[in-house]
Protein backbone atom coordinates (compact mmCIF):
# COMPACT_ATOMS: atom_id res chain seq x y z
CA UNK A 1 0.00 0.00 0.00
CA UNK A 2 0.86 3.35 -1.57
CA UNK A 3 2.41 5.51 1.57
CA UNK A 4 -0.29 8.46 0.52
CA UNK A 5 -3.03 5.52 0.79
CA UNK A 6 -1.91 4.72 4.33
CA UNK A 7 -1.76 8.63 5.47
CA UNK A 8 -5.45 8.92 3.67
CA UNK A 9 -6.99 6.16 5.51
CA UNK A 10 -5.00 7.11 8.86
CA UNK A 11 -6.60 10.81 8.22
CA UNK A 12 -10.29 9.56 7.76
CA UNK A 13 -9.39 6.99 10.85
CA UNK A 14 -8.67 10.09 12.45
CA UNK A 15 -11.56 12.30 11.87
CA UNK A 16 -14.02 9.78 12.53
CA UNK A 17 -12.66 9.35 16.11
CA UNK A 18 -12.27 12.95 16.30
CA UNK A 19 -16.40 13.00 15.78
CA UNK A 20 -17.71 9.81 17.32
CA UNK A 21 -15.83 11.47 20.35
CA UNK A 22 -18.11 14.22 20.52
CA UNK A 23 -21.23 11.59 21.57
CA UNK A 24 -21.80 9.37 24.40
CA UNK A 25 -24.49 6.51 23.96
CA UNK A 26 -26.80 5.68 26.95
CA UNK A 27 -26.35 1.88 27.53
CA UNK A 28 -28.70 -0.29 29.07
CA UNK A 29 -31.09 2.85 28.46
CA UNK A 30 -34.52 1.84 30.74
CA UNK A 31 -37.56 3.55 31.18
CA UNK A 32 -39.53 4.00 34.32
CA UNK A 33 -42.05 1.62 35.34
CA UNK A 34 -41.00 -1.13 32.63
CA UNK A 35 -41.85 0.85 29.73
CA UNK A 36 -40.70 -0.82 26.58
CA UNK A 37 -40.50 2.32 24.28
CA UNK A 38 -41.12 6.20 25.28
CA UNK A 39 -42.54 8.67 22.70
CA UNK A 40 -42.04 12.16 21.88
CA UNK A 41 -44.62 13.75 19.94
CA UNK A 42 -43.09 17.21 19.09
CA UNK A 43 -44.67 20.16 17.40
CA UNK A 44 -42.54 22.88 16.07
CA UNK A 45 -44.43 25.96 16.07
CA UNK A 46 -43.29 28.38 14.20
CA UNK A 47 -46.22 29.58 11.64
CA UNK A 48 -45.25 32.20 8.88
CA UNK A 49 -42.06 33.55 10.55
CA UNK A 50 -39.68 30.96 8.56
CA UNK A 51 -41.63 31.59 5.77
CA UNK A 52 -40.79 36.04 6.69
CA UNK A 53 -37.29 34.89 7.22
CA UNK A 54 -37.17 32.95 3.25
CA UNK A 55 -38.78 36.15 1.77
CA UNK A 56 -41.60 33.67 0.21
CA UNK A 57 -44.77 34.93 -1.64
CA UNK A 58 -48.06 35.89 -0.15
CA UNK A 59 -49.71 31.94 0.20
CA UNK A 60 -46.84 30.58 1.70
CA UNK A 61 -47.22 33.39 4.43
CA UNK A 62 -50.82 32.53 4.50
CA UNK A 63 -49.99 28.44 4.97
CA UNK A 64 -47.93 29.72 8.21
CA UNK A 65 -50.95 31.57 9.52
CA UNK A 66 -53.31 28.44 9.04
CA UNK A 67 -51.07 26.85 11.87
CA UNK A 68 -51.19 29.35 14.09
CA UNK A 69 -54.89 30.05 13.52
CA UNK A 70 -56.26 26.35 12.79
CA UNK A 71 -53.16 23.77 13.00
CA UNK A 72 -52.11 24.10 16.51
CA UNK A 73 -55.41 24.19 18.13
CA UNK A 74 -56.82 20.67 16.21
CA UNK A 75 -52.84 19.76 17.42
CA UNK A 76 -53.76 20.55 21.16
CA UNK A 77 -57.34 18.75 20.80
CA UNK A 78 -56.01 15.58 19.51
CA UNK A 79 -53.38 15.57 21.95
CA UNK A 80 -55.73 16.23 24.35
CA UNK A 81 -58.08 13.31 23.63
CA UNK A 82 -55.42 11.17 23.62
CA UNK A 83 -54.25 12.26 27.14
CA UNK A 84 -51.01 12.24 25.68
CA UNK A 85 -48.91 15.64 26.84
CA UNK A 86 -46.79 17.00 24.25
CA UNK A 87 -43.47 19.73 23.53
CA UNK A 88 -44.46 22.78 21.51
CA UNK A 89 -41.17 24.07 20.59
CA UNK A 90 -42.18 27.82 20.21
CA UNK A 91 -40.38 30.40 18.52
CA UNK A 92 -40.40 33.37 20.70
CA UNK A 93 -42.15 35.49 18.30
CA UNK A 94 -45.19 33.31 18.58
CA UNK A 95 -45.35 34.93 21.97
CA UNK A 96 -46.92 37.66 20.27
CA UNK A 97 -48.53 36.47 17.74
CA UNK A 98 -50.69 33.69 19.42
CA UNK A 99 -50.88 33.80 23.06
CA UNK A 100 -53.89 31.80 23.59
CA UNK A 101 -53.09 28.95 21.35
CA UNK A 102 -49.94 28.95 24.01
CA UNK A 103 -52.14 29.51 26.98
CA UNK A 104 -54.50 26.39 25.53
CA UNK A 105 -51.07 24.47 25.17
CA UNK A 106 -49.70 25.12 28.95
CA UNK A 107 -53.69 24.56 30.30
CA UNK A 108 -53.66 21.26 28.71
CA UNK A 109 -50.05 20.40 30.16
CA UNK A 110 -47.72 20.47 26.95
CA UNK A 111 -44.37 21.37 27.35
CA UNK A 112 -43.13 24.69 25.71
CA UNK A 113 -39.73 24.56 24.76
CA UNK A 114 -36.91 26.44 22.30
CA UNK A 115 -37.02 27.08 18.93
CA UNK A 116 -35.42 30.25 17.95
CA UNK A 117 -36.85 34.12 18.72
CA UNK A 118 -37.18 34.40 14.99
CA UNK A 119 -36.32 31.07 13.68
CA UNK A 120 -32.90 31.65 13.20
CA UNK A 121 -29.39 31.58 14.94
CA UNK A 122 -27.79 34.91 14.88
CA UNK A 123 -23.67 34.70 14.08
CA UNK A 124 -22.94 37.67 16.43
CA UNK A 125 -22.57 35.88 19.95
CA UNK A 126 -23.70 38.32 22.32
CA UNK A 127 -26.78 38.74 19.52
CA UNK A 128 -27.64 34.90 19.99
CA UNK A 129 -27.91 35.31 23.78
CA UNK A 130 -30.01 38.08 23.49
CA UNK A 131 -32.22 35.94 21.29
CA UNK A 132 -31.97 32.63 23.55
CA UNK A 133 -32.56 34.86 26.59
CA UNK A 134 -35.53 36.71 24.70
CA UNK A 135 -37.15 33.69 24.04
CA UNK A 136 -36.94 31.99 27.51
CA UNK A 137 -38.71 35.16 29.40
CA UNK A 138 -41.12 35.22 26.93
CA UNK A 139 -41.90 31.22 27.10
CA UNK A 140 -41.89 31.70 30.80
CA UNK A 141 -44.59 34.35 30.94
CA UNK A 142 -46.85 31.11 29.64
CA UNK A 143 -45.44 28.04 31.05
CA UNK A 144 -44.57 29.80 34.66
CA UNK A 145 -41.44 28.33 34.33
CA UNK A 146 -37.91 28.53 32.19
CA UNK A 147 -37.88 26.27 29.32
CA UNK A 148 -35.02 23.78 29.82
CA UNK A 149 -34.99 22.28 25.99
CA UNK A 150 -34.72 23.61 22.65
CA UNK A 151 -34.42 22.66 18.92
CA UNK A 152 -32.10 24.72 17.59
CA UNK A 153 -28.54 25.26 16.05
CA UNK A 154 -27.86 27.61 19.44
CA UNK A 155 -24.23 26.93 20.74
CA UNK A 156 -23.94 24.06 22.85
CA UNK A 157 -21.90 26.23 25.59
CA UNK A 158 -24.66 29.09 25.28
CA UNK A 159 -27.37 26.45 25.71
CA UNK A 160 -26.01 25.00 29.09
CA UNK A 161 -24.62 28.17 30.46
CA UNK A 162 -28.39 29.41 29.89
CA UNK A 163 -29.83 26.16 32.27
CA UNK A 164 -30.56 24.12 29.37
CA UNK A 165 -30.72 20.51 29.87
CA UNK A 166 -31.45 19.76 26.25
CA UNK A 167 -31.70 19.95 22.41
CA UNK A 168 -33.84 18.26 20.06
CA UNK A 169 -31.78 18.78 16.52
CA UNK A 170 -29.28 15.82 15.98
CA UNK A 171 -29.37 12.51 14.87
CA UNK A 172 -26.24 10.74 15.45
CA UNK A 173 -28.27 7.87 17.28
CA UNK A 174 -31.77 6.97 17.68
CA UNK A 175 -31.80 6.91 20.87
CA UNK A 176 -31.34 9.88 23.58
CA UNK A 177 -27.48 10.69 23.66
CA UNK A 178 -25.20 13.03 25.45
CA UNK A 179 -23.13 15.57 23.19
CA UNK A 180 -19.74 16.48 24.96
CA UNK A 181 -17.38 19.40 24.48
CA UNK A 182 -13.71 19.14 23.13
CA UNK A 183 -12.84 18.42 27.28
CA UNK A 184 -14.88 15.24 27.19
CA UNK A 185 -17.67 17.79 29.83
CA UNK A 186 -21.22 16.42 29.04
CA UNK A 187 -22.93 19.51 26.79
CA UNK A 188 -26.27 18.47 27.13
CA UNK A 189 -28.40 15.65 26.48
CA UNK A 190 -30.21 15.04 22.95
CA UNK A 191 -33.22 14.00 21.87
CA UNK A 192 -32.87 12.69 18.35
CA UNK A 193 -34.97 12.59 15.64
CA UNK A 194 -35.22 12.22 12.01
CA UNK A 195 -36.24 14.05 8.94
CA UNK A 196 -38.19 10.37 7.89
CA UNK A 197 -40.64 11.14 11.03
CA UNK A 198 -41.33 14.99 10.46
CA UNK A 199 -44.36 15.85 8.61
CA UNK A 200 -42.97 18.36 6.00
CA UNK A 201 -40.87 15.90 4.18
CA UNK A 202 -44.01 14.62 3.11
CA UNK A 203 -46.66 17.17 3.16
CA UNK A 204 -45.16 20.46 2.62
CA UNK A 205 -45.80 21.53 -0.75
CA UNK A 206 -44.01 24.01 -2.60
CA UNK A 207 -41.55 23.71 0.48
CA UNK A 208 -38.89 26.33 0.24
CA UNK A 209 -40.53 27.32 -3.24
CA UNK A 210 -39.22 24.41 -4.29
CA UNK A 211 -39.82 22.91 -7.99
CA UNK A 212 -42.39 21.45 -9.10
CA UNK A 213 -40.37 17.89 -9.42
CA UNK A 214 -39.53 18.02 -6.05
CA UNK A 215 -42.56 18.79 -4.25
CA UNK A 216 -44.08 16.37 -1.48
CA UNK A 217 -47.51 15.99 -1.13
CA UNK A 218 -47.68 12.52 0.12
CA UNK A 219 -50.96 10.05 1.22
CA UNK A 220 -51.54 9.79 4.20
CA UNK A 221 -51.98 5.93 4.41
CA UNK A 222 -48.44 5.49 3.20
CA UNK A 223 -47.06 8.20 5.59
CA UNK A 224 -48.76 6.30 8.60
CA UNK A 225 -47.32 2.65 7.45
CA UNK A 226 -44.02 4.07 7.47
CA UNK A 227 -44.63 5.73 11.10
CA UNK A 228 -46.08 2.72 12.12
CA UNK A 229 -43.43 0.47 10.82
CA UNK A 230 -40.52 2.73 12.66
CA UNK A 231 -42.73 2.83 15.76
CA UNK A 232 -43.14 -0.78 15.63
CA UNK A 233 -38.91 -1.27 14.42
CA UNK A 234 -37.91 1.03 18.21
CA UNK A 235 -40.48 -0.69 20.06
CA UNK A 236 -38.98 -4.25 19.80
CA UNK A 237 -35.77 -2.98 20.67
CA UNK A 238 -36.77 -0.61 23.52
CA UNK A 239 -36.33 2.66 22.23
CA UNK A 240 -37.14 5.73 21.41
CA UNK A 241 -39.55 7.59 18.90
CA UNK A 242 -39.36 11.40 18.40
CA UNK A 243 -42.26 12.59 15.90
CA UNK A 244 -41.99 16.18 14.37
CA UNK A 245 -44.85 17.52 13.62
CA UNK A 246 -45.77 21.44 12.19
CA UNK A 247 -49.51 22.68 13.22
CA UNK A 248 -49.58 24.40 9.37
CA UNK A 249 -48.80 21.09 7.83
CA UNK A 250 -49.93 18.22 10.31
CA UNK A 251 -52.76 20.97 10.86
CA UNK A 252 -54.78 19.87 8.02
CA UNK A 253 -57.93 17.55 8.54
CA UNK A 254 -56.82 14.70 6.83
CA UNK A 255 -53.44 14.73 8.39
CA UNK A 256 -55.28 14.71 12.34
CA UNK A 257 -57.35 11.86 11.04
CA UNK A 258 -53.76 9.95 10.18
CA UNK A 259 -52.29 10.70 13.35
CA UNK A 260 -55.56 9.82 15.33
CA UNK A 261 -55.56 6.57 14.10
CA UNK A 262 -51.53 6.02 14.66
CA UNK A 263 -51.79 7.11 18.39
CA UNK A 264 -54.34 4.89 18.78
CA UNK A 265 -52.76 1.89 17.31
CA UNK A 266 -49.77 2.51 19.43
CA UNK A 267 -51.85 2.38 22.38
CA UNK A 268 -53.00 -0.98 21.78
CA UNK A 269 -49.78 -1.92 22.95
CA UNK A 270 -48.55 -2.08 26.17
CA UNK A 271 -45.61 -0.54 27.90
CA UNK A 272 -46.02 2.76 25.57
CA UNK A 273 -44.37 5.88 27.53
CA UNK A 274 -46.08 9.07 26.18
CA UNK A 275 -43.75 11.74 27.66
CA UNK A 276 -42.82 15.12 27.46
CA UNK A 277 -39.26 15.96 26.18
CA UNK A 278 -38.47 17.38 29.23
CA UNK A 279 -39.70 14.17 30.76
CA UNK A 280 -37.79 11.85 28.74
CA UNK A 281 -34.47 14.22 29.10
CA UNK A 282 -35.41 14.39 33.34
CA UNK A 283 -35.18 10.30 33.43
CA UNK A 284 -32.64 10.68 31.61
CA UNK A 285 -29.99 12.35 33.62
CA UNK A 286 -31.36 11.15 36.70
CA UNK A 287 -31.13 7.26 35.80
CA UNK A 288 -28.82 7.45 33.02
CA UNK A 289 -26.44 9.95 33.51
CA UNK A 290 -23.54 11.10 31.48
CA UNK A 291 -19.52 9.76 32.41
CA UNK A 292 -16.93 12.45 31.87
CA UNK A 293 -14.36 11.10 29.51
CA UNK A 294 -11.11 11.89 30.21
CA UNK A 295 -7.75 10.89 27.58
Amino acid sequence: MADSLRQEIADLKGVAEGYAARWQRIDNLAWPNGMRIAVNFTADFDAMLLRRLHNEPPMQLAKGEFGGRVGIWRLIELFDQHGIKATVFTVGRICELYPQALRAAVRSGHELADHMWEHRVPKEPELEREHLRKTAAALEKFSGHRPVGSRSHHTPQLLRDEGYIYNSHGAADHRPYYQLDSQGVPYLLELPFHFAIDDAMFFSFAWYASANTEQRLSDTDRVFDMWWAAFLQQYRQGGYLNICLHPFVSGRALRIAMLDRLIARMKTLPGVWFATCEEVARHCLDKHPARRVTA
